[in-house]
């Protein structure tokens, strides 16, 4: 964000230079990033002062060009060949003496040099506006009043006054330091707790907020509160739009603002100096003399005051008129048919608070990340709308005439008050890490406008305003204590006591390490299936519900058209695939996911899948009996997880309500389900086309991982005597 420090004075009256500013704005948390010094005129009119004109004759060799002698007020008079047309003795004047730099409004710098214009000497240069960058007449030089005072620097003369802007990296939960205003309420706190400044802040001025019994009037109507949770505007008729004045157009130039005209300036100065976002329509172009705030049907076209023509979602927030034609979106960007135009005679003049989160769905969505949105998405205070207006308003009345009406538009169902936070002094204490007298804290808290409303030996109850959105508990107003006490006060200790516990969160990628070289090492395969799978697969399979199947819009593969229910179906589309190659004996696992509908969104789960079949051992002529792989080849591995990652004291219960397994068992804590594992039922094998028996564990990866390392591995000292097999003692 981008602070002006003239701006800035215009509340506060300091003095100051822009590096203490700086340094004070960046110990209270809004860090000062560069300070840039911009130059009402370029060049700053350095060497440049007033001059009287003490005698004019032509020159020898030149028709048009004069040989004048003049007094800059010191002892020495200059002699100055002049090519002005007016020019004339007794004038007061704008003299570059040698030595100054020029920069004219078009062309190249240039320093004025001693030299000889056609065999005369000059030692100087009487200017006209363009040459001194002020202006754009060359027609002549610039006259000055009678009673001008010979001697004056230009600087002094036209009063210029160089801007110095601030670039403020501001964090995204400082809602209230978004304007001019919200940081000269931050500093003037900071100047009063630590240097002793009794000045209050100086308001924006609205007396000239007067309104008058006018005709036009708009109605409100919000459709979605939750949206909109209040709306004020007032209808201004008879104003001229215009360009805008230039101490307007030099402060938004200032913070990088482009000027548009004195409407459409007014509304950005109010957003920049108080933070509040205002919108500017022409009154004339609401149909029904009403104003709508709701919601479109999705593919609704709007057209943006940029030209593009944009289709609306169903959660774009719009201001339409009463014929749902929409005109705004709402706290974003404006519409091309309701703007202020040069032609334009009467304004209605929006000042709303809308909900952060609509707002950013519409701006991020169209990709539009105006001021007035980022603003709103950080969270803007309700309670100022009404202020804001009566400040525009009475700039408008200022800067572009006009009536204001006397039907200010209020639509504010559901009053947001000052939220009431407990705060515990020893709480201060303890997370700053030192002590914060109570006094001190009591004034700090004054100073930033939180009023004490309940007061006891150990705490007390904060009335936090409604422009500080981010304090919403103790530990936040215990922020605020230490921002404007002074981070720079608070004292770093030679050496740091604590004690260390240290608890070492289960790391994902490693647990899946262990699982998969142990698997491996087991003669196991991993398999990685894909997400998407065709969802005929579940074609006469009561295992899942169909219903909450995800399914793919723009799917590229027709087949596969939804990302899998659950995880067992591909696996046995894998081993289909090796047993129709004959590779009859399959031990395989796969790391997935699982993805469900529900009825507030969706459900996504990883699991650990072991599927097994056929043999125990390779074919082999040393072997003659090769028998068949059983349950208790699913429930090893399964098992060997558990134990390999310490998951303690599982429980193991037979498993008679999955429609998969024909039997089975569940290894559970409590009635927390970690793994299934069993026989697969026959009629699922059939409709797969598998006839072989196929054995299927299933683990919760997301428990196992909750749950892993709890048992501690116990090691203990081989036994230096030999067992005994049999006591007969």
């Amino acid at each position: 964000m981008k602070l002006s420090l003239n701006w800035l004075k215009n509340y506060l009256n300091i003095s100051y230079s822009p590096d203490k500013i700086a340094e004070m704005l960046t110990l209270i948390g809004l860090e000062v990033e560069g300070v840039e010094k911009i130059e009402s005129v370029k060049g700053g009119l350095l060497g440049i002062v007033t001059g009287e004109v003490i005698s004019c004759e032509k020159h020898p060799d030149a028709d048009r060009l004069s040989v004048t002698t003049v007094n800059i007020g010191t002892d020495e008079m200059l002699q100055i060949v002049c090519g002005a047309p007016n020019v004339a003795k007794g004038q007061k004047v704008m003299v570059a003496t040698i030595g100054s730099e020029l920069h004219p409004s078009e062309g190249n710098p240039m320093v004025i040099k001693k030299g000889k214009i056609r065999g005369v000497e000059s030692q100087g240069m009487i200017c006209a506006e363009d040459e001194l960058g002020i202006g754009t007449d060359h027609s002549g030089i610039i006259v000055l009043p009678e009673g001008t005072r010979v001697g004056m620097a230009a600087s002094t003369y036209y009063n210029l006054e160089n801007y110095y802007v601030f670039e403020v990296g501001l964090t995204p939960n400082r809602s209230d330091a978004t304007s001019q205003l919200g940081i000269a309420r931050d500093l003037l706190a900071y100047l009063k707790v630590n240097k002793g400044y009794s000045d209050e802040l100086i308001d924006p001025d609205i007396s000239g907020f007067v309104t008058q019994k006018v005709g036009s009037h708009i109605d409100v109507e919000i459709l979605h509160k939750e949206a909109c949770p209040r709306y004020t505007g007032i209808t201004i008729t008879n104003i001229e739009v215009k360009e805008s004045p230039e101490w307007i157009k030099k402060l938004l130039s200032s913070i990088g603002v482009k000027s548009i005209n004195n409407i459409v300036d007014i509304t950005n100065f109010v957003l920049n100096e108080l933070g509040q976002p205002l919108h500017a329509f022409d009154a004339d172009k609401i149909e029904g003399k009403k104003i709508i705030v709701s919601m479109l049907q999705k593919g609704t076209e709007f057209v943006t005051l940029d030209g593009v023509n944009r289709k609306l979602t169903d959660q774009d927030l719009m201001i339409c008129d009463k014929n749902m034609q929409p005109l705004c979106m709402a706290g974003v960007y404006g519409g091309i048919n309701s703007g202020v135009t040069v032609d334009t005679k009467n304004v209605f003049l929006e000042s709303a608070c809308f909900n952060p989160k609509y707002i950013r769905k519409t701006s991020t969505y169209h990709n539009l990340r105006t001021d007035a949105a980022k603003i709103f998405e950080k969270g803007a205070d309700p309670n100022i709308t009404e202020y804001a207006l009566k400040r525009a308003a009475s700039l408008i009345r200022e800067l572009a005439g006009g009536e204001i009406s006397n039907q200010m538009v209020d639509v504010y169902p559901a009053e947001i008050r000052p939220i009431e936070v407990r705060l515990f002094y020893s709480n201060v204490n303890s997370l700053i890490g030192m002590t914060i007298p109570e006094e001190d804290v009591h004034s700090i808290l004054q100073a930033m406008d939180m009023e004490i409303t309940h007061l006891d030996e150990e705490s007390i109850l904060v009335k936090v305003p409604t422009n500080k959105a981010d304090v919403l508990r103790e530990v936040d107003l215990i922020e605020e204590i230490l921002r404007i006490y002074g981070l720079n006060r608070v004292e770093v200790p030679s050496k740091i006591q604590s004690t260390i516990s240290y608890s070492p969160k289960p790391n994902k990628h490693r647990i899946k390490e262990i699982i998969s070289d142990h698997l491996s090492a087991s003669g196991y395969n991993e398999i990685m299936g894909l997400s998407l799978i065709e969802s005929k697969n579940y074609d006469g399979l009561n295992i899942a519900d169909k219903n909450a199947f995800v399914f793919i819009n723009n799917t590229s593969n027709i087949h596969l058209d939804i990302m899998r229910p659950e995880m067992m179906v591909s696996g046995l589309v894998t081993i289909l695939y090796n047993l129709n190659r004959q590779q009859n004996n399959v031990s395989v696992y796969e790391f997935g996911k699982s993805y469900l509908k529900t009825k507030t969104g969706y459900d996504e789960n990883e699991f650990l899948t072991i599927l097994v079949t056929g043999k125990k051992n390779e074919e082999s002529w040393l072997l003659e009996n090769k028998p068949d792989k059983t349950f208790f080849d699913i429930k090893k591995p399964v098992l060997d997880i558990f134990q390999r990652l310490g998951v303690g004291n599982i429980q193991i219960s037979d498993l008679d309500d999955d429609p998969r397994l024909a039997y089975g068992q569940k290894l559970h804590l409590g009635p927390l389900v970690l793994a299934v594992y069993g026989e697969i039922i026959k009629t699922v094998l059939s409709i797969v086309g598998i006839k072989n028996t196929i054995y299927y564990a299933e683990i919760s990866f997301e428990a196992l991982i909750k749950n892993a390392g709890r048992k501690k591995m116990e090691v203990k000292e081989i036994n230096r005597y030999p067992s005994v097999r049999r006591d007969l003692a």
